[in-house]
């Protein structure tokens, strides 16, 4: 499909109600906790993200660059929150997960990193919302939890937003959508039902539930012959780690949302929706047909609308914010904003992809308009005025430029910015940070991330990078040699494609392949971004 731009114009506890006799029997209370959750960044949860999609709705947020209050409810392994509380020194980050574990080893990588401006808490939500000594935040997050959690905990949650979110404070929240799981949810709870009658480990669990579901597909079971859909989403999860899988599908509690119902759950504390940080589907341009958009563009009802959305594009998980006071931006105040807003590459731009994924399948961009800006902003962050008056953007426009940056931004190829003057401060902060996580890598490592002082996010650097990085730091003279030692020693090899590669020479020469995209177009991007010199 060509798409090209118009012209302008989670922690589960199992029911109070259902089996109080349980309640006191185990400390997970039905949730998977003998597989930890997955090491992952979300960048939707960053004051910069946020702030962004909730001004391009039009509505004041706070700013990313202003000393704030903020909270991850259900944190998991904590990297989002240590590595917002490394990059950006402005804040004073609070995260809670009910699992110890999880608890621990965030403020193990604290400790390592020496981050300062972070607090875990081994707290229930529950706990949460009675904590007297916890301050009035202007952000609280909670990334895929709320589906995963029953409703006397939920109720936790909304009143503890209710209790601690600051008048104009923002709200983030994810979760399972309806109508688009409706087609899948019976693998679900078949896979669910499959595990609740096995023994074992989670991990044991994951591979069995799934060879049980497939026995079924095979059959010939007529659910899924008829169920294109549900059988898509099979063959697609094969891939994802047991430890995603588990927390996905095997929880007691697994619950999908209308939008009307989190809107009126988040109205009884006081908020307001704002927007989303899925920012290619807001984008009618590319994500409806003219006449999807016209039959939204007739809804009055917020509600309605953003309800008849999901149907048209079939949504399955979505990413709101929510406003504790909705105050609606002047023009001027929005122009000063967007031209104010700096931006930086997050990919090096011959890896930036000229095609971009939407609920209408996959849309080409046209070059005419994303190649000015990709060779801008691939000389340094720019800010949009700034971009505005380069000679390459100026055939773009105003109203197309703002697109393009939308998309760039919604797809990850490009990220918000901090302001340049705190970046040295920063610097060091970020620097402790992926010390750390290269020392991790050194010794087998979860995280593939590294925290840039320029965006006060993250940069996806997966094992092999982060290799060379320390082999880099270390002042190693071959870094395909000293990365394929440590991947040796852990009886680790490489792989092109889904295949593995064998040998010493083999994968020794795919690393050299690797080494020099490496040094080519991947140290360039990280000394832009502030992680190398």
């Amino acid at each position: 499909m060509n798409l090209p731009l118009p012209p302008p114009g989670r922690p589960h506890i199992r029911d109070l109600r259902r089996c109080p006799e349980e309640l006191c029997m185990t400390w997970n209370d039905g949730y998977v906790a003998d597989i930890g959750y997955t090491h992952g960044f979300y960048r939707e949860l960053s004051p910069s993200m946020l702030a962004f999609a909730t001004r391009e709705r039009g509505l004041a947020a706070p700013s990313p660059d202003a000393p704030l209050t903020y909270c991850e409810l259900g944190c998991g392994q904590g990297v989002t929150a240590n590595l917002l509380a490394a990059a950006n020194p402005q804040l004073q980050v609070y995260a809670n997960d009910f699992n110890p574990a999880h608890i621990a080893g965030a403020q193990r990588l604290a400790n390592r990193a020496g981050i300062d401006n972070v607090h875990f808490l081994e707290h229930s939500f529950e706990e949460m919302r009675h904590d007297d000594s916890l301050p009035m935040f202007d952000i609280i997050t909670l990334h895929g939890i709320y589906s995963w959690v029953a409703e006397p905990h939920r109720e936790h949650i909304r009143a503890f937003i209710q209790r601690r979110l600051k008048p104009g404070g923002l709200v983030y929240v994810s979760y399972n959508a309806m109508p688009g799981w409706a087609a899948v949810a019976p693998l679900r709870h078949l896979m669910y039902l499959q595990a609740q009658s096995a023994s074992g480990t989670s991990t044991q669990k994951v591979p069995a539930a799934l060879s049980f579901a497939k026995n079924v597909i095979d059959a010939q079971g007529a659910f899924f012959r008829t169920n294109k859909v549900a059988t898509a989403r099979f063959e697609r999860i094969q891939t994802e780690s047991p430890a995603y899988l588990a927390h996905e599908y095997l929880n007691d509690v697994w619950q999908p949302f209308y939008f009307a119902d989190i809107a009126r759950a988040m109205g009884e504390a006081k908020l307001t929706y704002a927007g989303s940080t899925n920012l290619v589907e807001q984008l009618d341009a590319v994500s409806l047909t003219p006449e999807q958009s016209k039959l939204l563009a007739d809804i009055s009802d917020l509600t309605l609308r953003e309800t008849t959305r999901d149907y048209l594009i079939n949504q399955q998980f979505r990413r709101d914010i929510f406003v504790k006071g909705r105050l609606t931006l002047s023009n001027t105040e929005l122009e000063e904003s967007w031209r104010g807003q700096r931006l930086a590459l997050v990919r090096a731009p011959s890896a930036v992809n000229l095609k971009v994924r939407t609920p209408r399948g996959e849309a080409d961009l046209e070059a005419a308009y994303y190649v000015p800006v990709i060779e801008a902003l691939a000389e340094g962050p720019r800010t949009v005025g700034e971009l505005l008056k380069d000679h390459r953007v100026k055939e773009v426009g105003p109203l197309r430029l703002r697109q393009a940056l939308q998309i760039l931004l919604g797809s990850g190829q490009i990220d918000t910015a901090l302001d340049a003057l705190g970046e040295e401060q920063r610097r060091s902060r970020t620097d402790a940070f992926n010390a750390a996580v290269l020392h991790d890598a050194e010794h087998g490592g979860e995280l593939r991330v590294l925290a840039s002082p320029v965006t006060g996010g993250a940069v996806p650097a997966d094992r092999v990078t982060q290799l060379f990085l320390l082999a880099r730091s270390q002042g190693a003279t071959d870094y395909p040699a000293f990365a394929w030692q440590h991947l040796k020693q852990r009886g680790q090899r490489l792989k092109q494609g889904d295949t593995p590669i064998h040998g010493d020479e083999a994968n020794l020469a795919e690393l050299a392949t690797r080494h020099s995209r490496f040094e080519g177009e991947l140290i360039p991007l990280l000394k832009q971004l502030g992680i190398v010199d």
